[in-house]
């Protein structure tokens, strides 16, 4: 319960009472790790589990693969990926694997990828073909791109993620007539992107913010604080990728689009918070945070 809250510290305090902690204990300590943007930590209470003598299930490995993905450790993930078979006995899952093509996928290698892909005994679903997709869309890999969103289409029409991410990839290339296509695509199968939400939970009061949005009482606050903070962290060299922007607008446009995101707006709310130097994780819904989370990573950096 604390892992999936994001309260890792409580759920520590727990585990650390448990006499005899059993593989469920340990997959969830390790699975909030690295859900919650402390892969070290996840790595290193794997080799506390495989030290403690405790056989770890495929279920674990799910989250020390992540952990391995969201610290960009591409080879020890790979290790970790065959040692499940190759060490443990265990067979690999179609989460596995989903897990490994997104690590290959979003540092670039997409051969290997492919690779692991074809010679998977089980048909690839979809959340491998989105973890492609999504390392397509980092990379500008068109081709493939194409290849996982005809799968993802086939799997299910009607998720606008595939939508919007093809647009997005369309649209970094600058080929606004297939933008057009895939936008045609989704109004003639009915397929709605529902707006992207943020919400941030300060002194037990949440706070929920769509983009651009002023309804919030502090609006014009924030607002004013969010033009502040990109003002220092253009001071300090951050420049925003601007290719997240969909619409085929000039460059000044596409950055005051990218200041009020919703998670940034979130952020804005708290200001005292982005003084410290964590891994901030609001709670974001339906919505492409790549740009934002960078500008939250800088952000962490800058003197306030």
């Amino acid at each position: 319960m604390y892992s999936k809250c994001g309260n890792v510290e409580n759920a520590k305090r727990v585990f650390g009472g448990i006499p005899r902690p059993d593989i469920v204990s340990w997959t969830a300590l390790i699975t909030g790790y690295a859900q919650n943007c402390l892969p070290d930590k996840a790595l290193e209470y794997f080799d506390l589990l495989l030290k403690s003598g405790t056989q770890p299930d495929h279920i674990v490995f799910v989250g020390v693969l992540s952990a391995c993905t969201h610290a960009g450790l591409v080879d020890k993930g790979l290790e970790y990926f065959h040692s499940v078979k190759e060490k443990h006995g265990l067979t690999h899952t179609a989460d596995h694997y989903a897990c490994i093509v997104d690590l290959l996928a979003r540092s670039g290698r997409f051969e290997e990828a492919e690779g692991i892909i074809s010679k998977m005994p089980m048909k690839p679903d979809k959340f491998l073909w989105a973890s492609l997709l999504g390392g397509c869309r980092i990379h500008g890999n068109l081709e493939l791109a194409k290849q996982a969103a005809e799968a993802l289409f086939g799997i299910e029409p009607e998720n606008p993620a595939t939508y919007i991410t093809m647009a997005n990839i369309y649209a970094t290339a600058s080929r606004w007539s297939d933008v057009a296509k895939i936008r045609k695509k989704m109004d003639d199968r009915g397929v709605v992107k529902k707006p992207g939400l943020s919400w941030i939970e300060i002194k037990r009061e949440v706070h929920f913010f769509l983009v651009g949005d002023t309804s919030h009482p502090q609006s014009k606050e924030m607002h004013e604080l969010l033009v502040e903070i990109s003002k220092k962290m253009k001071e300090e060299g951050y420049v925003p990728d601007t290719n997240f922007v969909l619409h085929d607008v000039e460059e000044e446009q596409k950055e005051q689009n990218l200041s009020y995101h919703s998670e940034k707006l979130a952020v804005a709310t708290n200001a005292s918070s982005i003084l410290e130097k964590w891994c901030f994780a609001p709670h974001l819904v339906q919505k492409e945070k790549e740009e934002a989370a960078l500008h939250l990573t800088f952000l962490s950096s800058v003197d306030l």
